[in-house]
């Protein structure tokens, strides 16, 4: 993947796995009660930005806060 692929902030995701059957490319997994994203079949269509409640999952790695990405 070229690009920038999506990644979970820890502090934010709450394991709803909503992200997981919105992702189209099955980018998303959940590992220890987390979303957590891998970058190789991430296609950057933001499917699961859209559908995140808490805005756990973003682009920007610039946040300050911690991140996970797997």
């Amino acid at each position: 993947m070229i690009g920038m692929s999506a990644f979970v902030v820890e502090k934010l995701c709450q394991g709803c796995q909503r992200c997981i059957n919105a992702c189209p490319n099955c980018a998303i997994r959940m590992l220890a009660g987390l979303a957590t994203v891998d970058p190789e079949n991430c296609t950057e269509c933001e499917e699961c930005i859209e559908v995140c409640m808490h805005g756990a999952i973003t682009f920007r790695r610039d946040i300050g806060v911690e991140q996970k990405n797997g």
